[in-house]
């Protein structure tokens, strides 16, 4: 590996880092994260027995973390979070507003956000293995949340919320690791070059 490669690629930058700074170029991938997860949550496809259909939401929610880094993808999960609340029907099946049963794993999100862009600044994305776990660390941090605020919501008992809000996802998180996995070392060592 080149002396070039090794300073573009060394821990302490994030993805977007490797673009010119600018407050423009912030507030765009803020948006961008933002928008990028309302259409991610679009992808729904619902499951029997549970308020909480599958989305490609956290897949983007823990992409947008980990290529923008912990301050500017809390920033896009909030403003994604936040434009929900206010009305705009992005959140999973075009839903918006807090009285959603799934509205915990939005707060997951901006949280596993944070975390896993906290992460990758240590350059937890720049080898397949740490990837993958970084990305069931942040999706784990989303259940943490979600599962809960599921069990509240509606009145379910925990044994049961993890049953409709946690079990049914479990083969597509390690899906959504692998695809990470693969994705996000290569950018890096697209990058390099």
């Amino acid at each position: 590996m080149s002396t070039a490669a090794v300073t573009t690629a060394r821990p302490g930058k994030v993805l977007a880092d490797l673009l010119p700074a600018s407050r423009a170029k912030n507030i765009a991938l803020v948006v961008g994260g933002a928008a990028l997860t309302g259409i991610a949550a679009q992808i729904a496809l619902p499951v029997p027995g549970s308020p909480v259909p599958v989305t490609g939401q956290t897949f983007a929610a823990l992409l947008v973390g980990t290529a923008l880094g912990a301050r500017r993808g809390f920033l896009a999960l909030a403003v994604y979070a936040l434009a929900g609340m206010a009305g705009v029907p992005w959140f999973a099946e075009g839903g918006s507003g807090m009285a959603m049963a799934s509205f915990g794993y939005v707060i997951g999100l901006m949280l596993a956000s944070a975390a896993v862009g906290a992460l990758a600044r240590r350059g937890a994305d720049r080898s397949m293995l740490r990837t993958a776990g970084t990305f069931l660390l942040g999706e784990a941090i989303v259940y943490a949340v979600g599962v809960p605020y599921l069990a509240l919501s509606t009145g379910m008992g925990l044994t049961a919320a993890i049953a409709a809000g946690l079990t049914p996802f479990l083969i597509g998180d390690v899906l959504k690791a692998a695809l990470a996995m693969g994705a996000l070392p290569t950018a890096w060592k697209l990058a390099d070059k």
